[in-house]
């Protein structure tokens, strides 16, 4: 299980973002998959900053399927809930918070407005089967799950991302995870100041 927190990390969010939407563009389905998603804070940054560069319509055509090993078979129902404790949330904006979630029942709890929701699906996937959810997606987001690899096995995961990327989708990582060099020629920095890469088509 990745350590995460909502809206962590948000220059290499931001930075995905800029660079997905436009070659995004036009599609009838945008997927994305959160590769390490723990209990949903990250998944659900993701998915209100979308929300706020896409715009209403285009945003109904965003997916985000969201992933974790999930030993204890927990996640799931956190997610699909989406209430978290409103100390977890302190870092949100104000106004992004009023937007985006709505006083629970339980006291001190927020949920996820439903738009949200219905925009992420989750599953409990093990990287390391090298078994992909699926394919054609325009931003792999995975952070804070590599570093637990060996070398030669965040190589075939990164390997796995780059065939079920779509033309132009991009692979967001977390900025101390460095791109293996055997791997390199695989896709292309486009951000000097993260780590957020274009797939590049191999031939062979």
């Amino acid at each position: 299980m990745a350590f995460t927190f909502f809206f962590r990390d948000m220059q290499i969010l931001e930075l995905a973002i800029k660079h997905v939407i436009p070659s995004a563009i036009g599609r009838s389905r945008v997927k994305v998959w959160d590769a390490g998603c723990a209990m949903g804070p990250e998944l659900y940054s993701l998915a209100i900053m979308f929300a706020e560069h896409m715009g209403q319509f285009a945003f109904k055509n965003l997916v985000i399927y969201a992933t974790d090993i999930d030993e204890q078979d927990t996640f799931g129902a956190i997610i699909r809930e989406g209430v978290y404790p409103g100390d977890e949330l302190k870092r949100i904006p104000e106004d992004i918070l009023n937007k985006y979630f709505k006083p629970d029942s339980r006291p001190g709890s927020f949920q996820v407005i439903d738009s949200i929701r219905e925009r992420v699906v989750f599953q409990r996937h093990d990287l390391l089967s090298l078994k992909p959810i699926g394919n054609d997606f325009s931003l792999v987001l995975c952070k804070n799950v590599l570093l637990h690899f060996q070398p030669e096995e965040r190589i075939k995961v990164i390997s796995m991302f780059h065939k079920i990327l779509a033309p132009l989708g991009h692979l967001a990582m977390e900025q101390t995870q460095k791109m293996p060099p055997e791997i390199a020629p695989l896709f292309e920095q486009v951000a000097a100041n993260g780590q957020i890469f274009r797939k590049l088509e191999v031939y062979q």
